[in-house]
Order: C-alpha cells, then structure tokens, then sequence
C-alpha cells in the first residue's frame, strides 16, 4: 500500500473514527477534506439491504437535486422534424435522428442524457447494444422518452437525473460540487436519500438503508448518520 501525502494524511485527520455524522456535519466537511486541485465532485455512496438479483427489490428511479449537480449536462434529443425546434427552445445541445442514430452505430456517445419520442424507439431500440452499457437507453420510467422533449430537456438540464442499485446493492451518484455551500450539499444530500427511502420495495425485510456515505473526488469517505437525513 503506497504511504498517504501530506494532503492525505491532513483529510484523513479531520474524519473521526467510527463517527456516523449528521447530515449538515458531513456536507460541511467534505468541503474540508477535499484536497483535489480543481472544483472536485461530491458523491453520495448508499448501500441497501436489497437484493438486486430479484425482479422485485429493484431500486431504480429519478430524482430532481434542488441545487443540481454542478455538471453541465449533455442533452441529445432524437425527434422527428416536428419536434425540432421544440427540443432547440428548451436547450437540447444535439437534435435529430437518422444522422445522430449513424454516428452512434460509429461509437459516438459524447453525451450525458438522450431523450426520444414514444414515435421514434423502433429506430432508437437499434442502439440498445451501444447505450445500454454505458446506461443511456432511453427509458419511460425515467421521463426520457416522452412526447413532451421541452419538459424533459429543462427538468434534465435543471438537475435531474436517473439512479439504479448496482449488483452489489448501492445506489452511487453526483449530488453536486465542492464548490456548492454546506447548505446545498445537505439539501441535495437529503432530497436524494429521501427518494431512495420513498422508493422502498415491499419486499425488502428489515434494514433498508444500511449505510451512507459521503464523498469528494479522491477525499476519504464521511459516513452519515440515516436518521439525520430521513424527513
């Protein structure tokens, strides 16, 4: 194991022990911990007690950070002609079809989000093997595949942004900036925990919020306490 740096050992120091912090706690010191040298992400690492492998515990949902995420997001629309202009007005930063639907099947996916048209998913459901893996499908459930693409373009563009249990049951996201105040991070913090509680399988016995920890771009992590993030 490669020894800790100065900046390291300095980050590590201001995190006790053992210690699960309050919400507002945490999204103060992770601005202090952060040692990267450029506006670093903040990350929110939560693990449920679900099992992923049942069609029935699945996490999967969208949520809408009140202070976005900081990142500016890529938005590609896939429309017919008609709805154009529409996805332009609202902000998109690529419109079309046929020829965007070309570039990708050429390995282009220099995006963030793709919203299409219930009109048009025979054509974009040709790509599934391209976007899926990199977890831009187009989906109903996530509100990116809609007949409303101005909607969708500023809900996105505002912050929104779609989440999924991974195999080993957390939930990792963006919830913002290190150069957010201490108050954003803990509004943004503790409107997307409490989507995940909202969110909660019928199925699942027991604890379901197991652990929660928060994060900057190579800082240690600061593990929350659930109870003082819950409404």
């Amino acid at each position: 194991m490669s020894k800790l740096t100065k900046k390291q050992k300095i980050a590590f120091s201001k995190i006790e022990p053992g210690k699960m912090y309050k919400a507002a706690e945490a999204s103060a010191l992770v601005k202090e911990v952060s040692y990267a040298n450029f506006d670093a992400s903040v990350d929110i690492d939560i693990r449920l007690g679900v099992d992923p492998r049942k069609a029935n515990q699945m996490v999967r949902g969208v949520v809408t950070l009140p202070h976005g995420t900081g990142k500016q997001t890529r938005v590609l629309v896939l429309c017919t002609p008609d709805k154009e202009s529409e996805a332009k007005a609202a902000g998109a930063d690529f419109v079309g079809l046929d020829d965007y639907i070309e570039k990708i099947k050429s390995g282009w996916t220099d995006v963030d989000v793709i919203i299409t048209t219930p009109t048009v998913m025979a054509k974009v459901g040709a790509l599934g093997r391209i976007l899926g893996p990199r977890g831009l499908m187009p989906n109903p459930k996530t509100g990116t595949v809609t007949m409303d693409v101005a909607k969708a373009v500023t809900e996105v563009k505002a912050g929104k942004i779609d989440f999924k249990v991974d195999k080993y049951g957390i939930v990792h996201s963006r919830i913002g900036k290190v150069s957010f105040t201490a108050e954003q991070l803990s509004d943004n913090l503790k409107e997307f925990v409490n989507v995940i509680i909202k969110l909660k399988p019928q199925a699942v016995k027991g604890s379901y919020v197991k652990s929660i920890y928060l994060s900057s771009t190579m800082s240690p992590g600061i593990q929350i306490d659930p109870k003082s993030v819950e409404n």
